[in-house]
């Protein structure tokens, strides 16, 4: 049987080898979308236990900014912590808190409601605080639904074919709802990114405030009736940057925000918005966050909450305040 050629085999083994140029390209490509836009392989985020039992859950950016989305949904209507703690593992069972585009049937986003079902159109679904917000309206008009096992809440507003397995997202649906809601104090992190943004911001941050909590989120700090205004801004807590990249949010100390129903006082108020920033560091590129006497930031000693070299943040935690949460964007 003849041989092949010197040539020949020259030309396969290239062939070979740029096969596989062309597949190491194609997945480095894939990962390097992947954290840029915060999908699978970007920086991560973590939530912790505030109590001692050692719990915790890793998440990717991507699911921090939903299940924060879900979260400033349901505070915005002073719903209860068990409300949201239903609602985010709904969307970690039904989507694992990505808004896809795709489902059973006709199933869309977060929650996979459906168009043919009266849910709304394929956009107004695909829109999370609009999902969120479908969820929270067929919730609540489940009697007696904060008593009742998760599973069971879920399923008068899923119809789920599987009921019972909303039940194995109880435990993280809980670490998440007690951070984001601000129940639990400084147990949010992520890794973020500290580089450049292409983003506007100050005015992407404050754009996605009023996205997720709605307009009157900056009503305290000088808004306008048409919502125009938005968060003062103020140099960096830490002395650097400029008045063009913090947001500062007041929180009152005499908890305005309370409300009859147990809904949240001033400073759990201030956790939700500061672990909220935290939530939405990757996507709208936030480098800081500092709120009561702690500060995260972005990319540095494994982006954990540290105490805070500001002043005024000491001052305000010295007094038992909540003082205000500072966003500051990177350049």
């Amino acid at each position: 049987m003849p041989q092949p050629s010197p040539t020949r085999r020259r030309r396969g083994r290239l062939l070979r080898s740029g096969a596989a140029l062309v597949v190491l390209l194609a997945v480095a490509g894939y990962l390097a979308v992947q954290y840029v836009t915060g999908g699978t392989g970007g920086p991560g985020c973590k939530v912790v236990s505030a109590d001692d039992d050692a719990a915790t859950y890793e998440f990717e950016p991507e699911q921090a900014v939903n299940a924060a989305a879900i979260t400033a949904v349901g505070t915005a209507r002073d719903l209860p912590e068990r409300a949201v703690t239903i609602a985010l593992a709904t969307a970690l069972q039904e989507s694992a808190l990505r808004n896809i585009d795709y489902g059973d049937r006709d199933s869309l986003g977060l929650f996979q409601q459906r168009p043919s079902q009266g849910w709304g159109t394929p956009e107004e679904i695909m829109d999370p605080a609009y999902a969120a917000g479908k969820f929270y309206d067929h919730l609540v008009e489940v009697p007696g639904y904060t008593r009742l096992p998760l599973t069971v809440a879920a399923q008068r507003v899923q119809r789920s074919g599987f009921p019972q397995a909303y039940a194995k997202h109880e435990p993280d649906a809980t670490l998440l709802a007690a951070a984001l809601t601000g129940r639990a104090e400084a147990t949010l992190t992520c890794e973020g990114r500290p580089g450049a943004s292409r983003t506007k911001g100050p005015d992407a941050v404050r754009a996605a405030l009023v996205r997720d909590f709605g307009r009157d989120v900056l009503q305290p700090v000088g808004a306008t009736a048409d919502g125009t205004e938005a968060a003062t801004s103020s140099p960096s807590p830490a002395g650097g940057g400029s008045d063009e990249r913090t947001v500062t949010l007041p929180v009152p100390d005499d908890a305005e925000g309370a409300d009859a129903s147990g809904g949240p006082d001033a400073r759990r108020r201030g956790w939700q918005f500061a672990h909220w920033a935290v939530a939405n560091a990757s996507a709208l590129h936030i480098e800081r966050v500092t709120y009561a006497g702690r500060e995260w930031t972005a990319g540095s000693s494994g982006s954990r909450w540290h105490t805070s070299d500001s002043d005024g943040a000491q001052g305000a935690e010295r007094d038992g305040g909540s003082g205000a949460v500072r966003i500051v964007t990177a350049q």
